[in-house]
This record gives C-alpha cells, structure tokens and sequence, in this order.
C-alpha cells in the first residue's frame, strides 16, 4: 500500500519548463519592402495573462524579429540577437545586414538545440539589396528565405490563405508576374488577422503592424477582437 502511494506521488512530479502563450506573427516580402505583424495577446489555457505583449523586437533600423510560442522565450532570444547585433557594430564599425543576423539565429538556436528556445521566429526587414527578405525557423535553427511566413497558433487558419493570396497557389488564369504592392501586402495582413481572431482565441486584443522600406520603420496598431 505504501509502496502505491508512493508510485502515485512520484508520477506527479513533473518539470514542465515550457508553456504556449499563444499569438501569432507574419511576414510578407516585397521586392523593396517587408510588412511584419503580430498580435498582442498573452495567453496560458483559457487565461488571458496580459492583452499587450508585443511580440516584434527591433534589431536594427531595417531588420524586425517577431516570434511566436513562450513568450520569455521569445523575448531572452530577442535579447540576445540585439546584444550580439551592437557587439558586430562596435566591433566592425557598421551595422550587421539582415543575411548575417539570419545566419547568426540560427546559429545561436543549434547551440541550444538540447533544451531549445520554444519559439517559431520569423526574421524580417530589408537584405543588403534593399530587397524585402523573411526567414523562418524550426526551434533548432534549420533556416529558410521565404517570400511569406506566418507562425503561431493561428498559423493553419492564415498561412493557406497567404499561399493563395500571396503564393498564388492552386489560381487559375492569373499573372504570375505581377507584384504585390506595399498597400495591398499591408491590407491584406490586417485581414488575416482579423479573418483569423474569429476562429482563434489565443490570437486577438490589438495587432502591430510594421512596414519596412527604404525610408525606416513604420508601425500602426489596430484593434482585433478584445474576447
């Protein structure tokens, strides 16, 4: 019988370290613009812990991290990106390019591969070119330059939509070429998110929305569903 209670306690005595906050961050490239955007809303279960927690970080004046997952997580890995990021600036003289930030996440993800970040990151901003550029991660490091991205809990509501729109996957007797434009990628992520925010719960309260090009870093908050 002790034996038993004892078997029964032992079983309960779990170390979970991680925790889904929810939320959900997207990308879209332009040929000489990026839009990046992410919701605000913290989460754990059916509990909303904060309805402002931003999940983009800026790393320089062209290049934005957004991430999705733990939001500690999220935030220590931002940290560490922008420390290394001013260390290759003071040490080279000139801002790291967002090719070389790309390379150095996924290093810095790899090195904790046996007790990773729990983060789906997208890295995004403008490449040496001026070109729109967005890579996405798997929580290890192995990296991928996108034309588009989404990550978080809203991902499989949002990314097919992308692929349609965006990708123009599965369209028939459609310009292939054409280019979407700033106004219209812009658009186009706010109607994600709100399409989204229907289905969705641990995506909502406010959406930040920042555009980059040649000109800086531009950021516009919208309301999203606030239950």
């Amino acid at each position: 019988m002790d034996t038993q209670i004892h078997n029964a306690a032992k079983s309960h005595a779990r170390w979970e370290p991680y925790v889904d906050n929810g939320g959900t961050s997207l990308a879209i490239a332009g040929p000489d613009f990026c839009i990046i955007a992410s919701d605000t809303r913290q989460s754990e279960g059916y509990s909303i812990n904060t309805r402002y927690d931003s999940k983009i970080h800026k790393i320089t004046d062209k290049v934005l991290f957004a991430t999705s997952g733990y939001s500690a997580d999220g935030k220590k890995l931002a940290e560490v990106i922008k420390t290394e990021s001013e260390r290759y600036f003071d040490k080279n003289d000139k801002v790291i390019g967002a090719s070389s930030i790309a390379q150095m996440i996924s290093i810095i993800m790899y090195q904790k591969r046996f007790f990773p970040y729990y983060v789906f990151p997208i890295l995004a901003g403008l490449d040496s070119e001026g070109k729109g550029c967005v890579f996405s991660y798997d929580p290890v490091g192995n990296m991928e330059r996108v034309g588009f991205q989404v990550y978080g809990s809203a991902s499989a509501l949002i990314q097919p939509f992308l692929d349609n729109q965006v990708g123009l996957k599965h369209q028939q007797n459609v310009d292939k070429s054409r280019i979407m434009t700033k106004q219209e990628a812009f658009d186009l992520a706010i109607d994600s998110f709100t399409s989204a925010t229907e289905r969705d719960i641990y995506t909502g309260d406010y959406l930040e929305i920042y555009t980059v090009d040649s000109s800086g870093i531009h950021k516009e908050v919208r309301n999203l569903k606030f239950d």
